[in-house]
């Protein structure tokens, strides 16, 4: 009969432990990822009243918005204990390995972005390129 109370205390003892815990994540998820929608509007916002070309602004607010939610992840899973340096770490790691194996394509990526930042031309602009006239 003395087994059921150190059982029900046991029980206690870890849903008031974690519990916890997973109640702040939950919450902790929840205004994060509000946040990160206020972020992606307010960038929206921002760069609509600026020059930047209308072609890049989800993309932008977008990485605005995962990032915010990558931060939120990591903030959650300190909250659990899971030490975060060297998830950190780990993940600069594997976005270096990307980045390098992704070479020459991060490299035409870059280069589409800032021909949208610097805007040499524009939509409906005519352009004669290799000898091919047409319209943008």
């Amino acid at each position: 009969m003395e087994e059921i109370p150190k059982f029900v205390t046991t029980i206690v003892e870890y849903v008031s432990t974690w519990g916890l815990r997973v109640v702040g994540a939950i919450v902790l998820l929840i205004v994060g990822r509000m946040v990160a929608g206020w972020a992606k509007k307010a960038m929206v916002k921002a760069l609509g009243k600026t020059r930047v070309d209308q072609t890049l602004v989800p993309f932008v607010s977008g990485m605005g918005y995962y990032l915010v939610i990558a931060f939120v992840v990591i903030a959650v899973m300190g909250l659990f204990g899971i030490p975060t340096a060297s998830f950190v770490a780990v993940l600069g790691a594997a976005g270096l390995a990307v980045g390098l194996a992704l070479q020459g394509t991060l490299s035409n990526f870059a280069a589409g972005v800032m021909l949208l930042l610097l805007r040499p031309f524009r939509v409906g602009d005519l352009v004669e390129i290799g000898g091919e006239l047409g319209i943008i």
